[in-house]
């Protein structure tokens, strides 16, 4: 009876183990910037020039910023360090597990006053406190941002360089005039276009919150580069990560340098999203594909790219159709299922659904979205919040709306760029059409500017030789 009774709780535990590993695996999970895993540290400047009433207002920027986060020891955890002469920490980090108990916190620190030791606080973080995690074998982003009002009165370089070094990410916040460009240059990762930010005085701080938002909440969700002229974008290769260049067929681009992928029925493009998107989607980003529509491509509604939970719910979607003659861009909702922009004007008959090659961006923001079709701004329409997407379904292209049957279409650009002014970077010069309308436009300001008024006569020209005689 024992032994019987052992035999079927061994069988009764297996079981259970199987059946609890399954519901773990079908658990559905919700990834972005507030799940991040992140070591955030702040280095803020409490020195004499910032005074009492500044020095709140910088600390009052600090929450706003950080509200954004889930502030736990399974997602963000955050420290603050007020330097002058010495640096005090004045947050350990991880001490805080809740935004509202952070937030706090922040509040009850005292001004110090003093002289500027920025180096030195550098290090000081570097050495104590992101070395002080619990969590460093399980950390993604170790990020420090250094806020200042004036030049360091000690070296920067070297303790910047070893941050960066240990792989912590440094951005460097300049405010007011007694900045130096230089310094701030040091201090921050490169490029200083991404990582240095600057604002007019402490009063208006709050003008460049959204900003950091954004730049932090790139560094926690977007750790690839896209290669783009002289520099790197962060964002997703959508062609490699969905295996496009593998899967389809190699086809002539839009010019003779430009390589195209076709897709046929039988061509299925289709990736688990935790494989794409790790930690989700920022809360601002581009989507920009250079396509070509043909035969049933240009008439049917499908999911150009689409993003599904594993109850095939939509996260985000780009959707075109040709017979309406739309493009519709799906998204997240905190108070529905899901909400829908739908561009109705601009992509008409002899635009984006005419049998040639074209640029279609849709810049996502906040609050709104903007579509763009060859460089042209068609139509901003609002959005309301939204919500971190599901990353446990599956990320596709080409798709009709509600199947999994593929659409054959043509691409040779799929791309999502973390940075909002990336909309602003991406021309469509990939293009015949547009690189020709821009040649003609740039050809014909270029010779109107050398048509003036008529000059006076020149003078005499010499002499000729004598004719022959008849």
């Amino acid at each position: 009876f024992s032994y019987r009774a052992m035999l079927l709780w061994s069988v009764w535990s297996v079981i259970s183990l199987v059946t609890t590993v399954d519901a773990a695996e079908e658990e559905d999970v919700r990834a972005g910037c507030s799940t991040a895993v992140n070591d955030l540290v702040y280095i803020i400047d409490g020195s004499w020039s910032v005074g009492v009433s500044d020095f709140d207002t910088a600390k009052q920027w600090l929450i706003n910023i950080t509200s954004q986060f889930d502030i736990s020891s399974h997602y963000t955890q955050v420290a603050v360090i007020q330097y002058s002469d010495t640096p005090r920490l004045e947050i350990p980090l991880g001490k805080h597990q809740g935004v509202a108990e952070l937030i706090k916190a922040i509040r009850s620190i005292s001004y110090l006053g003093g002289n500027t030791q920025t180096g030195r606080a550098i290090k000081f973080a570097v050495d104590h406190v992101f070395a002080s995690s619990q969590r460093s074998n399980l950390v993604k982003n170790r990020i420090a941002v250094v806020v200042t009002d004036g030049k360091s009165q000690d070296d920067v370089v070297d303790a910047s360089m070893e941050a960066r070094a240990q792989s912590i990410t440094v951005f460097a916040v300049g405010v007011g005039t007694e900045i130096t460009t230089s310094e701030l240059i040091s201090i921050a990762n490169k490029p200083s276009s991404t990582y240095v930010l600057y604002a007019e005085d402490y009063t208006t701080i709050d003008r460049i919150r959204d900003s950091m938002e954004q730049k932090l909440c790139e560094e926690s969700v977007c750790p690839t580069r896209i290669p783009v002229a002289s520099r790197d974008e962060k964002g997703f290769e959508l062609m490699v990560g969905m295996n496009i260049q593998t899967k389809a067929k190699k086809i002539p681009g839009s010019l003779a340098s430009e390589t195209a992928y076709a897709l046929a029925a039988s061509t299925d493009i289709t990736e688990n999203t935790r494989e794409i998107f790790p930690e989700g989607l920022p809360p601002s980003y581009v989507f920009v594909s250079t396509l070509r529509l043909k035969g049933i491509s240009s008439k049917l509604p499908f999911d150009l790219w689409r993003v599904m939970s594993k109850d095939k719910a939509i996260q985000a979607a780009v959707t075109l159709s040709g017979k309406d003659k739309t493009v519709t861009f799906t998204t997240t909702s905190t108070t529905e299922k899901e909400q829908k922009a739908v561009f109705k004007t601009g992509f008409q008959v002899g635009t984006l659904y005419d049998g040639k090659w074209h640029q279609i961006k849709v810049l996502v923001r906040h609050l709104q979205v903007t579509g763009f079709l060859d460089d042209q701004r068609i139509q901003e329409l609002m959005l309301t919040p939204v919500e971190p997407i599901y990353i446990n379904g599956e990320t596709q292209v080409s798709k009709r709306r509600g199947t999994d049957i593929t659409v054959p279409v043509e691409i040779q650009k799929l791309r999502l760029y973390c940075d909002p002014h990336q909309s602003e970077r991406e021309t469509a010069c990939e293009i015949y059409s547009v690189v020709r309308s821009l040649l003609s436009l740039s050809l014909r300001f270029h010779f109107k500017g050398f048509v003036g008024k008529e000059g006076n006569p020149g003078d005499p020209g010499p002499q000729g030789f004598p004719g022959m005689k008849v």
